[in-house]
């Protein structure tokens, strides 16, 4: 049986496409996955007939199909600034980016969403406290 607490850091930490850690420029999907941009522009320039197309990204025809996401960083997160040498724990659950209107972390136990138009990343309990149809920055 599948390990919830690695399966929510695989899909937030690791690209759904080519399963490297996630780095800026972040892409999403309309269905809420999370992408390396020049992953995603790898694979829609890689047209070759003996590549088999990826399930994670089949549904992307063309760029316009991914919006660049604005994220808020988290100023409590030190992943990559330590040296990983195994004398400490490492936490898991300490998210990267953060809800900047609530301040929750995103590390996969509260839902966020993302606005199309600007690309700005906001937790779920945020946009019902702004009700609000325009991006609050």
């Amino acid at each position: 049986q599948v390990d919830k607490n690695a399966e929510l850091v695989a899909r937030w930490y690791y690209c759904a496409l080519s399963q490297e850690k996630l780095c800026r420029p972040i892409v999403a999907c309309e269905l809420g996955r999370l992408y390396n941009k020049d992953a995603i522009i790898e694979f829609l320039l890689d047209k070759s007939a003996d590549k088999t197309p990826m399930e994670a990204a089949s549904h992307i025809k063309s760029i316009k199909n991914v919006t660049e996401l604005n994220l808020a960083d988290n100023p409590a997160w030190s992943g990559d600034k330590e040296s990983i040498k195994g004398d400490k724990y490492d936490d898991i659950q300490s998210a990267r980016f953060i809800c900047p209107v609530v301040g929750l972390e995103m590390n996969g136990r509260h839902r966020f969403c993302f606005l199309r138009n600007c690309g700005c990343v906001f937790s779920e309990r945020a946009l019902k406290e702004i009700k609000s149809e325009v991006c609050h920055k």
